[in-house]
């Protein structure tokens, strides 16, 4: 009888370690990162951070070219809602409602928004290295859509 007291105690104890290692691992994608678009000569830095209910999130925090060719401050002129066009340009966020798959080691039905053009698309995210994180975004599938490399500074 001691011995399955002392094992069920074991088993009690276990699940708190196990479920911080789990939320250690979603944790990883804390950070800021460095996003150069191979599509322009554009570069920013994202700060990605957890959001009260527990999903990621991520927001521009730095552009190596804040301003238009004209000397203004860049905003998002292209977002389809009319109240968010005046939004520094490096204060956009660009993910949204990410979740950690503990299964897949990857962080899930997510949105990533394109202030390039003013879309959004689903997306996906996994790290490739300790310092590069792969980030998806796709219309419908994941096969219909374009993967960017992120370096975690």
């Amino acid at each position: 009888m001691k011995l399955v007291r002392s094992f069920l105690l074991l088993i009690l104890l276990s699940v708190p370690a196990l479920s911080l290692v789990a939320q250690s691992a979603a944790d990883k994608i804390l950070g800021t990162y460095y996003v150069a678009d191979d599509q322009s000569d554009e570069a920013v830095k994202i700060k990605i951070t957890k959001t009260s209910n527990g999903t990621y999130e991520g927001k521009i925090i730095w552009m190596k070219y804040p301003n238009f060719k004209d000397g203004t401050p860049k905003t998002d002129i292209k977002n389809p809602d009319a109240s968010k066009r005046k939004t520094p340009a490096d204060k956009i966020q660009m993910l949204y409602h990410f979740k950690y798959d503990a299964k897949e080691n990857k962080w899930v039905d997510g949105e990533i928004y394109d202030p390039v053009h003013g879309k959004t698309y689903k997306s996906k995210m996994w790290f490739e290295s300790a310092t590069e994180l792969r980030v998806r975004g796709y219309i419908g599938v994941p096969a219909l859509g374009r993967t960017m490399k992120w370096k975690k500074l």
